[in-house]
């Protein structure tokens, strides 16, 4: 199998490393905005560049791996399934919900798979969750609890296109809360602060959230989150049943301090980013990306899956601006 990759930063050239490694690759072709970087990676992996995307998809590819820019991903998914080309792309689909239904669209109109990057769905602890609520382990949910934190800030110039901590960031949260329970959210209440560098400020972004959400079961679930969080990178999960609690990322590198005496855990350095920690996830998402592409499994993340999450974070992005609780009703067409 030949796979494309378009996008070949940081993101991308660790997804390339992965699909490499796998049997059933056989070839990869980089393309990216910038063609000496894409020439760069191709050289250190061992594989061919395309001067851009369209010659990529021109090249003969039989899967391809979009991690661009977020306001080139609609376009680029379109002319892929367009070429009947199955489709990995980061989240997000597209910059807003009119562009993301577009897409939506347009897949449906052409059958041909895409697989949206949300690699949370791959995590062995959210994984547990999940099997632990579906085999009733924990009773009947009564709340949960979400942490997303950044040991520290992305630079400037992605906070200035990434649509805000909502969309970007916490789109993650709201994703997995939906996978993990089988629930709908509701409504929201959002919060944000800022509290360090002003180009979140000039952005018309925040740099630390929280937020109330309402499931259709009557669930309650907070959300924290924080572009500087100098304990280390932190995501994790806590779900409260009548049975018992089960929390997600709880480990010995988990980002915390006890300030009990005598207490000893973590015992372990904490992670530092997003691949200390999802390292595996992310791996095993492109792993399922070959056997949706090869036809042996349906998309484990669909388009109209990661609608109904921006659903949620267009429900936040409202809810923050205007400081009022939001219905998810409000923002869906």
């Amino acid at each position: 199998m030949r796979v494309g990759f378009i996008g070949i930063g940081r993101i991308g050239s660790l997804h390339a490393d992965a699909a490499r490694r796998h049997p059933d690759v056989t070839a990869l072709v980089l393309a990216d905005q910038d063609r000496d970087r894409a020439a760069q990676a191709a050289s250190r992996l061992g594989c061919e560049s395309a001067d851009s995307a369209a010659d990529l998809l021109k090249s003969g590819v039989d899967a391809v791996v979009i991690a661009s820019s977020t306001n080139s991903h609609a376009d680029l998914i379109i002319a892929a399934v367009d070429a009947g080309v199955p489709v990995f792309c980061e989240k997000p689909v597209a910059a807003g919900i009119d562009d993301t239904l577009r897409v939506r669209d347009q897949v449906a109109r052409q059958g041909v798979p895409v697989q949206v990057g949300f690699q949370r769905r791959f995590d062995a602890g959210y994984q547990e969750a999940r099997r632990a609520i579906g085999q009733g382990r924990l009773g009947i949910v009564h709340r949960i609890h979400m942490i997303t934190a950044d040991r520290e800030p992305p630079p400037a110039g992605y906070i200035s296109t990434s649509g805000g901590i909502w969309r970007d960031c916490h789109v993650h949260d709201f994703d997995i809360l939906r996978w993990v329970t089988g629930r709908d959210v509701v409504d929201v209440y959002a919060l944000g602060a800022n509290r360090g560098a002003e180009f979140f400020c000039a952005a018309g972004d925040v740099d630390n959230s929280a937020a109330l959400l309402s499931l259709d079961d009557g669930t309650l679930a907070t959300l924290q989150g924080s572009r500087y969080n100098g304990g280390g990178y932190d995501v994790r999960m806590e779900l409260a049943g009548s049975e018992a609690t089960c929390a997600v990322g709880l480990d010995d590198h988990a980002a915390l301090i006890s300030a009990e005496p005598g207490a000893g855990f973590p015992a372990a350095a904490p992670r530092r980013n997003f691949w200390d920690r999802f390292g595996p996830a992310y791996r095993a998402e492109i792993s399922a990306f070959i056997d949706v592409a090869e036809g042996t499994r349906p998309s484990p993340c669909t388009v109209d899956e990661a609608v109904e999450a921006l659903y949620v974070a267009e429900a936040a992005t409202l809810s923050g601006a205007e400081a009022r609780r939001v219905m998810v009703a409000e923002v869906r067409r």
